[in-house]
């Protein structure tokens, strides 16, 4: 089975690292309506006191407008690819390698496994690495499930 592959835009930006950051940062993206599928948030270890936040999609007009409000603005770099596909095991590992045998550095890697599919975020250094791994992970195909068979009587 194929894996759907396909280019995102990132929006990021720079919170405090104290309580309820986050909250105020998705505060005004909710009123906005804002339908996001991506919502990363972590502590910048080189400053202290600051987090960084990354959220995907940021679509429409309210959406862009309260993205900005909040200091969000879309992420240059790294160039970002979304892979979605069934859930196998060492599929990880199948991908990664994939890449490293291709010669393409990761800049970063987030997965979630939920029902059986995963969803992938691969970050990149520069968009010429990130179309060849879309060439490349487009081309992936991940082995169907052999149903157990029965015990014989």
């Amino acid at each position: 089975m194929a894996l759907k592959v396909e280019k995102i835009a990132l929006w990021s930006g720079e919170v405090e690292d104290k309580p309820g950051a986050l909250a105020r940062v998705l505060e005004p993206l909710a009123a906005a309506g804002a339908n996001l599928e991506v919502v990363l948030a972590q502590r910048n270890p080189a400053k202290i006191g600051i987090g960084t936040v990354w959220l995907y999609p940021v679509r429409g007009r309210k959406a862009l407008d309260a993205a900005r409000s909040v200091g969000l603005s879309e992420a240059p770099t790294p160039a970002v690819l979304r892979v979605e596909g069934p859930d196998k095991p060492g599929l990880g590992y199948a991908l990664t390698h994939a890449l490293a045998e291709a010669g393409i550095n990761l800049a970063f890697a987030h997965a979630a496994v939920l029902r059986g599919r995963f969803v992938a975020l691969f970050g990149f250094d520069s968009d010429s690495d990130a179309n060849k791994a879309r060439r490349i992970l487009s081309a992936f195909k991940v082995p169907r499930r052999r149903r157990a068979r029965a015990a014989k009587k």
